[in-house]
């Protein structure tokens, strides 16, 4: 008998956190479910970690590959999930144990949902002590959030279950070119058709890395972020007159990533040159546009203060 959920997790040199998450996983109180466990060519203990679990009985259903990246993985753990329902989660994040049962039954609600998500509690990877709830006091919307979406970037990945269904009818599921943006992506072309239901409640624990891929890599964001706008373009020509606003919102943010590094490279005039435009939309663009006329020693202070704020 099929499980009413797959769980998929994509793992690569994961041996530090990775009896933390699957603990999390097999502690859930709702049990209709199968873990679909990716090796990304790992070089470290994962494997025999994992093995732990499958000899303990616990539905797993593992594959070990070379080194392909994270969109590549994700795509081979959907093609073995047999669930009705996707339940997305990292290596290194860890589930309250009722998550699954506090998000399953929103699918009942109507057929048009298609995507249920919570929120998080962001906690620092060298101490639990150090966390903070992801939404703060203002709560994200349900429905249709395509638009809200657009606009923001505002969902963790670790608290999403997708519809199969929903996931299945895209053409191209994860983009295995992203670095950054493979779920967004995702994301953002299944939620122009269906609607989603957001749990308040603190369903997952996001551990923040200072040495993230965000930190690592910054010059990817933007340009992976131009690449799904592209996309939603040529699939949805009709966004740019129903989500016009939101569409020049996303690219104000994806201006502010850009000008951000001209902004360490001490590139002034084509840091203002960005911005200019999408003053009036962002207002966040406005201290960059306005430190870029400070005196170069009190822009060298900024910059040190930039490089020495926590990442995650």
């Amino acid at each position: 008998m099929k499980p009413a959920v797959s769980i998929n997790l994509c793992c690569y040199n994961s041996e530090r956190y990775l009896r933390e998450t699957i603990d999390s996983i097999v502690k859930q109180t709702y049990k209709d479910w199968e873990l679909i466990v990716i090796n990304d060519g790992s070089s470290d203990s994962t494997e025999s970690i994992i093995y732990e679990y499958i000899k303990k009985g616990y539905p797993i259903i593992y594959h070990c590959q070379e080194n392909k990246g994270l969109g590549y993985s994700r795509n081979e753990a959907l093609k073995r999930s047999n669930g009705e329902f996707i339940a997305l989660i990292d290596h290194d994040d860890i589930w309250m144990p009722n998550k699954l049962e506090m998000q399953i039954p929103c699918f009942e609600k109507k057929p048009t949902i298609g995507f249920v998500f919570s929120n998080a509690i962001y906690f620092s990877n060298s101490s639990k002590n150090i966390r903070f709830n992801l939404y703060g006091n203002r709560k994200p919307p349900s429905g249709r959030i395509f638009g809200e979406l657009l606009k923001r970037s505002f969902i963790c990945i670790s608290t999403v279950i997708i519809k199969k269904t929903a996931l299945m009818e895209l053409e191209q599921k994860f983009d295995e070119r992203f670095k950054f943006g493979e779920e967004l992506d995702v994301f953002l072309r299944i939620l122009y058709k269906w609607e989603s239901v957001y749990v308040d409640g603190y369903l997952t624990m996001y551990r923040m890395h200072a040495n993230s891929l965000t930190s690592r890599m910054p010059e990817v964001i933007p340009k992976e972020m131009e690449m799904i706008v592209s996309r939603l373009k040529r699939l949805y020509p009709e966004i740019e007159t129903n989500y016009k606003y939101e569409l020049n919102v996303m690219r104000a943010n994806i201006q502010y990533l850009y000008a951000l590094e001209d902004f360490c490279c001490n590139r002034r005039k084509d840091l203002r040159k960005r911005l200019a435009p999408y003053l009036m939309i962002e207002k966040k663009l406005w201290m960059p546009y306005i430190f870029s006329f400070l005196p170069f020693s009190f822009y060298k202070y900024l910059l040190s203060l930039k490089k020495n704020q926590y990442k995650f």
